[in-house]
């Protein structure tokens, strides 16, 4: 096991990463931005080095500096967390380098996964279901618009370097096509670096299912479940839920076999998540991407299956293999999480930064909150705008609908707006009641809202 853990990130997930290590009985580092220097995970870890200042690419994206942090303090491994460097191939080549363990797969599978296109190819040789769409990347707008006649509209181009939702623009006719790849490029290499395209048939009413998947040295690969992440806004997850309220057990079958065979054609060591498009009645899933680390909404996983997965991700990077309890483990009850953004929903989610003058965290059974925020402390205008994340979990949806209705009315937070009020109408509304709602639920929704 390692002895030190440097947390390459900040906010939650670096909390979340420290608890783990101090349970473990592995000492941590945390490195922070002159804007975190209040942030609990700096508080909280056994040692901290400050590595710039407030934005993102003046520390937390500076390998250089993270790495010089490692080695003064004598961290012998690194968590990257999500975001930031934590899908980044050189990184984790640097790492290794300076013999320091990066807490993740290889570079080598960073870099094949996290470009979509070789990601695509890769799932298609090994029986994976794919959208039907272009063979690889198109060189321009007239190229990929012979594809998208091929394949029929519509059609989605996606910038193989994207992520996050950029780079992704819908064409739903011939029309609008080489406007839409133009933006969709532009806005790649804007962010990327990488404007280069493919074209994917656009799956109309679709759900956004991933799995987790874990491997280690020992030869053991597995999967645990599925998670529905349809509730989002602009491609960006708001509600997720564990078990998916959509999936049969037949198909969660199909789809946790192609998960664990596509990981263990690439040779993949630790955790990861297959994202998938599943068509509105559930009897097709399409391949969209693989994310290497771990991702923002893996409690719920944990609480339905009894495991912690930040936990896992040390033991095998140290190579000790996957926990016997998680091996085999059996899915129970319904784990359902909010994110909490620093946002205005009634102002097109304008994001809220400033100080928060009370915090009330709900409690009681079944009720995890996830967070590096207290009264007191100032939400800084430089980052992802999520303040926290409220999971709850029970013996059945709808225990676990109810029980997030109640922690939603208990959660106060004075002094900045939240997405807490916008989220009480989704869980309160018939169609997530009844699990019918897929990605452009929430569009819709708020169209309809507009219209009134």
């Amino acid at each position: 096991m390692f002895q030190r853990v440097l947390v390459a990130n900040r906010g939650e997930i670096a909390l979340r990463i420290i608890r783990a290590c101090r349970e473990l009985g592995v000492q941590s580092v945390a490195v922070y931005s002159e804007a975190d220097i209040d942030s609990m995970h700096v508080q909280l870890a056994d040692d901290s080095v400050c590595i710039g200042s407030g934005p993102s690419k003046e520390s937390y994206l500076k390998p250089d500096r993270i790495i010089a942090a490692a080695e003064i303090t004598g961290a012998d491994a690194i968590h990257p967390g999500y975001g930031f460097l934590s899908e980044n191939a050189r990184f984790a080549e640097i790492c290794e380098s300076c013999n320091i363990t990066f807490i993740g797969p290889s570079a080598e599978v960073i870099r094949t996964m996290g470009d979509k296109n070789t990601a695509r190819a890769t799932a298609t040789a090994n029986g994976v279901p794919v959208t039907p769409g272009s063979d690889g990347i198109v060189a321009d707008a007239e190229e990929g618009l012979k594809v998208a006649r091929e394949v029929g509209f519509p059609v989605m181009i996606k910038a193989t370097a994207g992520g996050g939702g950029r780079g992704m623009r819908p064409a739903m006719s011939e029309d609008e096509f080489k406007s839409q790849f133009q933006a969709a490029s532009k806005e790649a290499e804007a962010c990327f670096n990488n404007g280069d395209c493919y074209i994917e048939k656009l799956v109309l009413e679709p759900h956004h299912i991933e799995f987790q998947v874990l491997a280690d040295d020992h030869g053991n690969y597995l999967h645990l479940g599925e998670r529905d992440c349809s509730m989002q806004r602009r491609n960006q997850k708001i509600i997720e839920e564990c078990p998916s309220p959509l999936i049969s057990p037949e198909m969660r079958e199909r789809m946790g076999e192609a998960s664990v065979r596509l990981i263990e054609s690439i040779g993949y060591r630790n955790a990861g998540t297959i994202e998938y498009l599943v068509n509105a009645d559930a009897t097709d899933f399409y391949f969209m991407e693989m994310n290497t680390r771990i991702q923002v909404e893996h409690p719920v996983t944990e609480e339905v299956m009894g495991c912690e997965l930040i936990k896992e991700q040390i033991r095998i990077a140290s190579g000790e293999p996957v926990s016997e309890h998680v091996l085999g483990v059996e899915p129970r009850g319904h784990s359902i999480e909010c994110r909490i953004n620093a946002e205005d929903p009634y102002n097109n989610f304008t994001p809220s930064p400033g100080t928060i003058d009370l915090w009330y965290a709900p409690g009681g059974k079944g009720v995890r909150v996830d967070t590096h925020v207290y009264s007191g402390y100032t939400v800084p205008p430089y980052y992802d705008s999520m303040i926290a994340k409220l999971i709850v979990t029970a013996s059945s949806r709808e225990v676990a609908i109810a029980r997030m209705k109640r922690a939603l009315s208990e959660f106060t937070i004075r002094g900045i707006k939240t997405t807490i009020p916008f989220q009480q109408e989704i869980i309160d509304h018939p169609d997530f009641i009844a699990g019918k709602y897929d990605i452009a639920w929430v569009a819709n929704y708020l169209k309809e809202k507009e219209g009134e």
